[in-house]
């Protein structure tokens, strides 16, 4: 969430950066700044009144005392009408302040200034590009036909028990998911962050502090009867770890990591490219999330960058950095980049990470704080990754890897599998 007195004193680069990132309703800034001076001229008011009224008070007491009884019930006729005016104005402040905040909220992170500007994901800025993308046989098969050759995956039995999207991994296919989840851990473990067995479902506060609420609700599968949410991504309950925490500068920077199965509705999501495991409503994931200084936020934003980089080449894949344009970014994001693979036998690019930095989007809305060197209370930046979303990369670790033989498994997975191939 945006701050009030930043919007105040930029309200010029706000529009600016709003615009970069395709928000139509900037409206709303006018309609934030008319409400703050509102809220201002109004707590304004109440406090001359309390001031008075306590004034008052002192001075009635002070007339006791010195036997002015005449005087103090004089000044005490009045005090009924300051008490009236001091409720009207409290009521009056609190429904400015939660008309404020529903305006707020909003309002969509401003992008950083590297941010290009577009609309659409193909006016996306491709940062780099690594490795060689394999050249496979014409009878090449994508990965839900080899799933099924070899007994991976079953996506009509997650139909029978559930519904699409939530496929039934098995035999070498799910001893191949629980390897890619332990490696990516202690991937995570070696690069200093520190594991997280988290809840899978979370309240309206920790959806909010993330942003996920009010923006995503109808991509969130939701438990009416207790009003919870399922988590999207791990970043959700990490991140709310440090909900209304104030933290010592020491402490930074916090990095966290954890695996869970994450829940998406992903309504309105058609066509051939949801085949197999490109689109799921329930996938696993290992997530990395760091607190920081805001000083260091952007230098830490690339070392996750380059984490999520060295996990993609030492599973031996093609991948591409894009930075997203401001039209394709989250609500909550400042600068994202997204990875993708190269799918050899759909022949095309598959993304299998977002890393993005919020700067202070969420610690605002988590009322997240540090405690400075001078001792003052500021608020940090966090960040968040994804290392990696196990969906599409098993999906182009099963096409680039198939053989005559059968698909042959990374090097580095084989500990974690205890078998070389699969066939």
């Amino acid at each position: 969430m945006l701050q009030v007195s930043y919007i105040r004193d930029n309200r010029e680069q706000v529009l600016e950066r709003l615009a970069v990132k395709n928000f139509k309703q900037t409206d709303l800034v006018d309609e934030v700044i008319k409400l703050d001076d509102s809220r201002r001229q109004t707590q304004n008011r109440l406090d001359n009144v309390s001031a008075e009224a306590n004034s008052a008070a002192k001075q009635i007491g002070e007339l006791m005392r010195n036997g002015k009884k005449d005087e103090a019930e004089a000044i005490k006729g009045k005090t009924g009408a300051w008490k009236e005016e001091i409720k009207q104005l409290g009521d009056q402040l609190a429904q400015i302040e939660a008309e404020l905040q529903q305006k707020l909220v909003l309002l969509p992170n401003l992008p950083h200034s590297s941010v290009p500007k577009g609309i659409t994901p193909e006016e996306n800025e491709v940062v780099l590009e690594n490795g060689q993308k394999p050249e496979l046989p014409a009878n090449a098969l994508p990965h839900w036909e080899l799933a099924a050759k070899y007994n991976l995956i079953d996506f009509e039995l997650g139909v029978k028990i559930t519904g699409a999207g939530f496929p039934v991994y098995k035999g070498k296919g799910a001893k191949l998911q629980r390897a890619l989840i332990a490696f990516f851990l202690d991937e995570a473990e070696k690069a200093g962050y520190d594991e997280r067995m988290l809840p899978l479902m979370v309240n309206e506060a920790s959806g909010f502090g993330t942003g996920q609420l009010p923006d995503k609700e109808g991509q969130m599968y939701y438990v009416g009867a207790d009003n919870l949410y399922l988590i999207p991504t791990a970043e959700v309950p990490i991140t709310n770890l440090y909900r209304d925490v104030i933290l010592k500068a020491d402490e930074l920077p916090i990095k966290n990591t954890g695996y869970t199965p994450c829940f998406r509705r992903e309504a309105g999501s058609y066509g051939a490219h949801v085949r197999g495991l490109n689109r799921l409503h329930q996938f696993d994931k290992v997530e990395i999330v760091q607190v920081v200084n805001p000083e260091t936020s952007y230098d830490v934003l690339e070392q996750m960058s380059a984490h999520v980089q060295g996990l993609l080449q030492k599973l031996g894949l093609p991948y591409r950095v894009l930075r997203l344009c401001g039209g394709d970014m989250s609500f909550t994001a400042s600068l994202t980049y997204d990875m993708e693979t190269w799918s050899a036998a759909q022949g095309r690019w598959l993304e299998v990470s977002s890393v993005s930095n919020f700067e202070t989007f969420q610690a605002n809305r988590l009322k997240l704080r540090f405690r400075n060197a001078e001792g003052k209370t500021q608020q940090p930046h966090t960040l968040n990754g994804s290392a990696l979303a196990l969906p599409r990369i098993v999906a182009t670790l099963l096409e680039n890897n198939q053989t005559a033989e059968g698909i042959k498994i990374p090097e580095v997975l084989v500990p974690y599998t205890k078998f070389e191939w699969i066939n």
